[in-house]
């Protein structure tokens, strides 16, 4: 009996030490997958985002604005395929703090409101574990 218990208890544990690839892997399509949506979207769209740029205070906006863009876009192709992951996953870091201190500065208290910003919705992307739209009530 201790021999079967030892198998059903050690066997996940051998499999899952096959399987420690599987998370990383899947966190980086999705991550990549995301900004690279997300870098198209900009990219097609520049003369509003250049706006939106100035309003926020960001200098050299019609600079910054393709920069920024294209960053997201390769960095997350990259991300997508594999190739510089770690440098990619840096730019995209910076851009991503860059658009938060210019952005969303003001709103930001703490480091869990930090977490509870308001996220930009990204048509095809994958929902980040955790952040669910409130119930409605039903009408009566």
């Amino acid at each position: 009996m201790r021999m079967l218990a030892d198998w059903l208890i050690g066997w996940p544990e051998r499999v899952a030490r096959h399987l420690t690839w599987l998370a990383p892997l899947f966190a980086r399509i999705t991550v990549g997958w995301v900004f690279l949506l997300s870098g198209w979207g900009k990219l097609n769209n520049l003369p509003q985002i250049t706006e939106n740029f100035i309003s926020w205070g960001i200098p050299f906006p019609h600079f910054f604005t393709p920069l920024t863009s294209g960053i997201e876009f390769f960095g997350g192709l990259l991300l997508l395929l594999g190739l510089l992951t770690r440098i990619s996953a840096g730019a995209l870091a910076v851009v991503m703090i860059v658009a938060i201190k210019s952005a969303k500065w003001a709103d930001v208290d703490s480091l869990e409101t930090v977490a509870r910003l308001r996220r930009v919705r990204v048509p095809g992307a994958v929902p980040v574990a955790g952040h669910r739209r409130p119930r409605r009530p039903l009408a009566r």
